[in-house]
């Protein structure tokens, strides 16, 4: 009866050392599995990151792109010129306009009643009267040419023309004044002296010494 309880003890002992053995063999896979789970979790994070960071850079892009097709809000309108102004050479542009097409009478006419101040009409037309003389002796009027321009100021200007007739030419000179906003006849003059004036200017004694 000893030997054979000896037997079952040694039998039992075997059998609780391969049990053991076996949930030791179990544990240890079990251990090596889950690290190789977490480093496929882990895996797939990066790479749901950088799935990520791709989709947040493409978006980026036509944000950029719409930005980019912004109209410009500094852009200046174009100045517009302040209507009812007229300046000096439209003013003489409409004279010599009236003195071809109509005569003496409405382009004197329109040169003094830019100024107001201009009330004396015997003296107009004594004006008319001596230039209608001098037309008829320097035949058709042809055309004008600026001879010298001048600006005392930004508020006073002269001019001075010729003026071609088929006989000979005239000279007209202006001034102009601003007194404030709009341009005005300030003085008015012709003559017919020019020549003379020429050749004085180019006698001996008047050239400069070297």
């Amino acid at each position: 009866m000893k030997y054979l309880s000896t037997n079952n003890f040694f039998t039992r002992s075997l059998l609780i050392i391969g049990m053991i053995c076996c949930c030791s063999l179990y544990a240890s896979s079990q251990s090596t599995d889950k690290p190789a789970t977490d480093a496929k979790t882990t895996k797939a994070g990066k790479s749901t990151k950088t799935a990520k960071s791709t989709t947040d850079t493409k978006t980026a892009k036509p944000a950029a792109d719409t930005k980019s097709d912004e109209p410009a809000t500094d852009a200046k309108p174009a100045k517009v010129a302040a209507p009812g102004f007229k300046s000096t050479v439209a003013l003489l542009d409409t004279f010599f306009k009236k003195y071809k097409d109509g005569g003496t009478s409405p382009a004197i006419d329109y040169l003094f009643g830019t100024n107001k101040l201009f009330t004396d009409t015997t003296q107009i037309a004594t004006l008319k009267s001596k230039l209608d003389a001098l037309r008829q002796t320097i035949g058709k009027y042809i055309g004008h040419e600026l001879i010298v321009q001048k600006t005392a100021s930004t508020s006073l200007v002269f001019y001075s023309y010729l003026v071609k007739h088929e006989n000979q030419p005239i000279r007209f000179t202006f001034m102009f004044y601003k007194p404030k906003n709009d341009w005005v006849l300030y003085r008015f003059k012709f003559d017919d002296q020019m020549d003379a004036e020429l050749e004085e200017a180019g006698k001996i004694n008047n050239k400069r010494p070297q």
